[in-house]
C-alpha cells in the first residue's frame, strides 16, 4: 500500500477553498522539453474548463496528471493533440508547443500531429480487424513502409515493445477484439507506437483492467518511456507515485502544482493538494 507521510502543516479552510490566480510548473531547465505549454483556456460554449494552466512536459519522462473526477485533466490531455477539435463547441486559446511548433497553428496537419502524438483510451478500442492489421494500419496509411517485409518488421517490433508478441505470434490473424482486457490493451499500445510518435497521451488507460493486467501495463510505461515521452491521467495517485516522474495536480480546471513525483506527495506547496493526496476531498 502507498503510504503518504506530510510534511506541511494542516490545511486551513481558506487554502483549501481557494485556487491559485496561475500556476506556471516550475521550467524543467535539467532537461531538453517535448511540449511547452501556456496559458491554455478552453471553453465549452460559455463554460470555461481549463483556467490559465501552463507546464513543461520534459523528453522521455512521465508526466502523471491527478485530480478530483471533473478536475479537468482529461479536457487538458485532450488539447495535446487536438481531440477537441471533434467538439463543435470547444474553442482553445494560449499556446502549446511540439518541439518549438504551435500545434494549433492552421497550418499544421492534423493527422500528422496525431501521429506524432498518439493516444491509448481509458478502454481498450482496438479495431475489429486481426491483431496484425490493428498494428499495420497506421504504418500502411501513413506511408511508413516500402514493402511487407518492412511493414511485418514494425508489426514485429511494435508487438514486442508492448510486450505482447510472445502471447499473440501465433495468433496475428485472429480478431483484435478476441484478446484479453490488458491484451487488448497492449495492442492498443501498439498500435499508437507503431507510427514511432514522439509523445503517447494515456487517459486513464488502466481502469478497465484487473491488478494483474494493470501491473502488466504500469512495467510497460516504465520501459517505454526510454523512447518516448508519457502523460498519463490517472484517477490512482498509488499509480501516479509508482509511474511518473512529475506529477500534475488539477482542480476545478486549475493546475495547482506541478512537481517531482515524490516531492509532491510528501511535501506538497499548496493545501488543495495536501488535501487530495491525504484523503480530505476528492
Amino acid at each position: 500500500m502507498f503510504a503518504v507521510e506530510i510534511k506541511t502543516e494542516q490545511a486551513s479552510p481558506t487554502q483549501i477553498d481557494t485556487l491559485p490566480e496561475r500556476t506556471l510548473g516550475k521550467p524543467l531547465l535539467d532537461k531538453k522539453v517535448s511540449m511547452h505549454c501556456r496559458e491554455v483556456d478552453v471553453f465549452y460554449g460559455d463554460k470555461q474548463a481549463i483556467f490559465d494552466v501552463s507546464l513543461d512536459i520534459g523528453k522521455n519522462e512521465v508526466l502523471a496528471m491527478i485530480g478530483p473526477s471533473g478536475c479537468g485533466k482529461s479536457t487538458f490531455l485532450r488539447c495535446l493533440n487536438r481531440m477537441n477539435d471533434t467538439i463543435n463547441s470547444c474553442k482553445i486559446t494560449g499556446s502549446i508547443r511540439l518541439d518549438g511548433e504551435d500545434i494549433y497553428d492552421p497550418k499544421v496537419d492534423i493527422e500528422l500531429l496525431r501521429a506524432r502524438v498518439g493516444m491509448v483510451f481509458q478502454k481498450p478500442n482496438p479495431f475489429p480487424k486481426s491483431v496484425y492489421e490493428n498494428v499495420a494500419y497506421g504504418p500502411r496509411i501513413h506511408g511508413l513502409t516500402r514493402d511487407k517485409i518492412e511493414l511485418d518488421e514494425i508489426v514485429k517490433n511494435s508487438l514486442m515493445r508492448a510486450g505482447l508478441w510472445k502471447e499473440v505470434k501465433d495468433r496475428l490473424d485472429d480478431v483484435g477484439t478476441g484478446l484479453s482486457g490488458g491484451q487488448q490493451q497492449r495492442l492498443c499500445i501498439a498500435r499508437a507506437i507503431a507510427i514511432n510518435p514522439e509523445v503517447i497521451l494515456m487517459d486513464e488507460p488502466c481502469s478497465a483492467l484487473d491488478p494483474i493486467a494493470t501491473a502488466i501495463v504500469e512495467e510497460l510505461i516504465d520501459e517505454l518511456r526510454q523512447r518516448y515521452t508519457i502523460v498519463i491521467v490517472t484517477h490512482s495517485m498509488q499509480q501516479a507515485a509508482r509511474v511518473s516522474q512529475r506529477t500534475a495536480y488539477f482542480h476545478l480546471g486549475k493546475l495547482v502544482e506541478v512537481d517531482k513525483t515524490d516531492r509532491l506527495f510528501t511535501n506538497p506547496s499548496h493545501g488543495l493538494t495536501e488535501a487530495y493526496i491525504t484523503g480530505r476531498f476528492g
